[in-house]
């Protein structure tokens, strides 16, 4: 039996949860099961192919995708926050989710622990659904005390909060 927890909150309309990573408990076909009966419209997936493959859970984009869930991989080295290319890889995944959530859907977040990384990316989505920073952490680690672990996470998921509106 599947010892993942799937962490939800009310965003945008929809639910948005973070978890960790499924096979991280040694039983990735009833995580498989677990997520799959959460039924996510989105799952991202913020591990890198390295950490899924070593919980046996290598074909977990094509697992979940079979389950009728899109999946987005957008790998961070743990502990990290995104560098490089990743600010072209988030909007499309980002639209997608919160478009996901306006309609009311269920969109899915996980990394290895289901709190730095995954808590990062979620308390990025709150803030582009309209939610102010400080009250959108201090409702997520309501339901996930560890969620966002560094500094450079929390300055990455409030950046749209820091951009100024043209006058």
């Amino acid at each position: 039996m599947s010892n993942l927890v799937v962490h939800a909150l009310q965003v945008g309309g929809g639910s948005l949860a973070l978890t960790s990573i499924p096979g991280g408990g040694g039983d990735y076909a009833g995580d498989l099961d677990l997520i799959g009966g959460w039924a996510p419209g989105l799952v991202i997936s913020m591990t890198t192919l390295a950490e899924m493959v070593a919980v046996g859970a290598g074909d977990f984009g094509s697992d979940i995708q079979g389950r009728a869930s899109r999946w987005a991989h957008l790998p961070v080295d743990d502990f990290s926050a995104p560098e490089g290319d990743f600010d072209g890889q988030w909007p499309p995944v980002s639209a997608a989710a919160r478009h996901a959530l306006s309609g009311g859907g269920r969109v899915l977040v996980h990394c290895r622990g289901g709190c730095g990384r995954s808590g990062m990316a979620v308390l990025r989505l709150m803030i582009e659904c309209g939610e102010a920073p400080e009250p959108a952490l201090k409702r997520l680690r309501a339901v996930r005390p560890c969620a966002v672990e560094t500094e450079a996470q929390l300055l990455w998921a409030v950046a749209p909060a820091r951009v100024a509106t043209p006058e």
